[in-house]
């Protein structure tokens, strides 16, 4: 079973599940609700027809309320097939698509959970999804997600497109090249916002405590993007930056872990997981067992009151003794928060930033035998001390604001505050 966040490993397209993620098509639905009363709509003619006084509003009504009062709880799929052949048979354009009524079908059905994380993805897009987390993509570098029924911006990646243009986490996104993104989801937002390299997208955004739109133009580029950077801040204080949670991730940071151990002079490691949107639950445990020597790092707990704890790994915890310091911000997502949380729970770190995005649920991810993907949540993410990581997030042991239209270019208070806190100034 994958566990994941938003982005996953679509490989093959046998049938598969894999387990290494952490992690409406409502246009479907309504198509189907309109043909639906399209068919109530002739059997209202012809009642009308009948008894030659109900009106069409009334008799729509009246079909609706006996039909829920008569039906049962279960299900009839002949009525599935009903619209399915309603549709072939009548719908104004000739030659309609079947592979494409069946994928939007699928899509509409796992849409209506209401949960933005649960997707159908036709093999297109289960394609596209797998390239993303290839780290190699062209488009405007930055992770969209929904929360409170709109899509945001959860973070832009560095150097990318997106944040050269001025996007920050927490945008949120009105309208693509002027359609309104009311009602849609998190994968038509992203099909429509990729592109090739050269082209330019507008989107109309709402930042937090602006009081009308603004219209950002940002030209599309190959993106890039690498797992973790380092270097040092003020000689012998160690400096991470997790980008995100992927196949070369714990590589690269063993590698740099190795480098940290043999300064003698070390005074103590930054953790920066700053609009760092996830990835694999296995990097994310990986990365929290080089500090936490024993305890767990996440619970995991699903339906029908299952829980999993996922407990420390290896008998190698190099940074269990260092003084460590961990920033985080509203682009803080999924993996990163398992980190985080597993960090701060077991007193390993201090926590520095703003409260995490919130999003620890868990998909399991499946490969279906056309190379389409579901991606269902089936479970929610717990810190080791029981914290709900999908309602509540990670809240900083100590809270610093950033407010990037005040500070300079090349200034980060957060960071900053950082330093100080690991030189005991």
């Amino acid at each position: 079973m994958n566990k994941f966040n938003t982005m996953d490993n679509v490989v093959s397209p046998i049938k598969k599940r894999a387990s290494k993620y952490v992690g409406t098509y409502l246009g479907i639905i309504l198509f189907i609700m309109a043909f639906g009363m399209g068919i109530l709509a002739g059997q209202v003619l012809y009642a009308k027809q009948k008894s030659g006084v109900v009106t069409e509003a009334s008799a729509i009504t009246q079909l609706i309320v006996n039909r829920s009062t008569n039906n049962s709880s279960s299900v009839n799929f002949n009525q599935f097939w009903q619209v399915w052949d309603r549709v072939k048979e009548k719908y104004v354009k000739q030659g309609v698509n079947e592979t494409d009524m069946f994928y939007g079908a699928v899509q509409g059905m796992v849409a209506s959970l209401g949960d933005p994380y649960s997707v159908y993805m036709p093999p297109a897009d289960a394609e596209t999804f797998a390239k993303d987390l290839s780290g190699e993509l062209e488009g405007i570098g930055a992770e969209i997600g929904v929360k409170n029924d709109q899509l945001q911006i959860i973070t832009p990646l560095p150097d990318s497109p997106a944040e050269k243009a001025g996007l920050r986490p927490g945008d949120r996104i009105l309208a693509i090249d002027k359609e309104i993104t009311t009602g849609m989801d998190v994968n038509t937002a992203v099909s429509k916002i990729r592109g090739k390299g050269g082209t330019q997208v507008v989107l109309t955004i709402m930042r937090e405590g602006a009081t009308k739109t603004q219209e950002i133009t940002i030209t599309r580029a190959k993106i890039i993007v690498p797992s973790v950077l380092f270097n040092w801040k003020d000689t012998n204080i160690a400096y991470l930056r997790i980008m995100q949670f992927n196949d070369d991730t714990m590589p690269m940071f063993n590698k740099y872990v190795s480098e940290i151990k043999k300064n003698k002079k070390l005074k103590g490691l930054i953790l920066d997981l700053r609009n760092n949107p996830g990835g694999y639950l296995e990097s994310a445990i990986a990365m929290g067992s080089a500090w936490v020597d024993d305890g767990i790092i996440v619970s995991e707990r699903g339906r029908d009151s299952v829980n999993k704890d996922h407990y420390t790994e290896g008998s190698d915890h190099p940074l269990s003794n260092v003084k460590t310091v961990v920033l985080v911000n509203g682009g803080s997502a999924s993996a990163s928060e398992i980190v985080a949380g597993a960090l701060q729970d077991n007193s390993k770190a201090k926590i520095i930033g703003e409260k995490t995005y919130g999003k620890g649920s868990v998909q399991d991810f499946e490969v279906l035998s056309d190379g389409s993907a579901l991606k269902l949540t089936v479970a929610e993410w717990y810190t080791p001390k029981g914290k709900n990581i999908n309602k509540e997030g990670i809240t900083p042991d100590v809270v610093i604001k950033e407010d990037w239209a005040k500070e300079k270019v090349g200034q980060d208070s957060v960071l900053t505050k950082a330093i100080s806190v690991i030189s005991g100034k």
